[in-house]
């Protein structure tokens, strides 16, 4: 388990996380999202413990992970811009991991850099930033850690090595209960393999659970009536969302339908549906409803 517990961070006057709580169990593929600029990354680095918290703790198994070396071996960080040695090649670079990480399975090494199809004798300078991905990707399945912090991990991949990556990292949990949290923009993506969600706002944790109870508080209704009614009748509902198109309205209902469904149904549609919801847009419905971007 992993927790953390009163987190806050800021550089000089602002503010970037305030009063973060989260527990991560052993074993999940756990996801984080927040809009730009939230503080993704600086509490993937906080985690990792190569960034000091202002205020609270981070600890593994009840182990505070700052400054701890007996438990950084076992958490590896991969940034959105990875560190390379200047003119190094990959042997060179799998080479210096080895001097961090005990762990380091030299078997899985050699079949990742099969099945990404690179030459270990390559400078990585050379490569593309698809590339430098992938390398960054071998190195750090290849440490076997039993934390894996992702900062962007699909970025400048094809669905290809995507797809890949995904099966890699599900097998790796399966065979060794290892813990993953990726930081990605792309919700599509985390819905594919995350069996959980965390959502950075407004400096703190906001939402934190299992993707189908997340998906589970959010009802996207879509309304159609014979003739016009008034629609303060569904804007009382207070949706986290609303839309009106002639006598055709979509809502989107956050929390228990067990009060509101009545409601709806003593306007007398003649359709009320209710449409599956991505992540993606409950993402942003919630975003849009704490305001961010109403500006543009």
């Amino acid at each position: 388990m992993i927790s953390l517990q009163n987190i806050h961070k800021r550089f000089d006057t602002n503010i970037v996380l305030e009063k973060v709580n989260w527990d991560i169990p052993k074993a999940s593929i756990y996801g984080l999202v927040g809009p730009n600029g939230a503080g993704k990354s600086t509490l993937l680095r906080i985690i990792a413990g190569v960034l000091k918290a202002d205020e609270g703790s981070v600890t593994v198994n009840g182990v505070d992970t700052f400054d701890n070396p007996s438990i950084k071996k076992h958490i590896l960080f991969v940034s959105d811009d990875p560190f390379f040695l200047p003119q190094s090649n990959i042997k060179e670079m799998r080479q210096f991991y080895e001097l961090f990480y005990p762990s380091f399975n030299d078997a899985m090494y050699h079949t990742l850099l099969k099945k990404f199809n690179l030459d270990e004798n390559s400078k990585i300078q050379d490569f593309s930033k698809g590339m430098k991905r992938q390398v960054s990707l071998i190195l750090a399945l290849s440490c076997t850690p039993d934390l894996l912090l992702l900062d962007e991990a699909f970025d400048g991949l094809d669905p290809v090595m995507r797809l890949s990556l995904k099966r890699i990292i599900a097998n790796e949990l399966l065979n060794r209960e290892m813990t993953v949290i990726i930081s990605s923009h792309n919700l599509r993506e985390l819905e594919d393999i995350c069996d959980r969600i965390a959502m950075l706002n407004q400096h703190h944790i906001s939402i934190q659970d299992e993707v189908e109870s997340i998906r589970n508080q959010y009802h996207k209704l879509q309304l159609a009536y014979a003739d016009k009614i008034n629609s303060s009748v569904l804007t009382d509902l207070n949706p986290l969302y609303f839309e009106q198109r002639g006598n055709v309205y979509l809502m989107v209902i956050k929390g228990s339908m067990e009060d509101v469904l009545p409601k709806i149904q003593a306007t007398q549609p003649i359709l009320n549906e209710e449409i599956p919801i991505t992540m993606e847009e409950v993402f942003v419905y919630e975003m849009e409803a704490n305001g961010y971007g109403q500006s543009i």
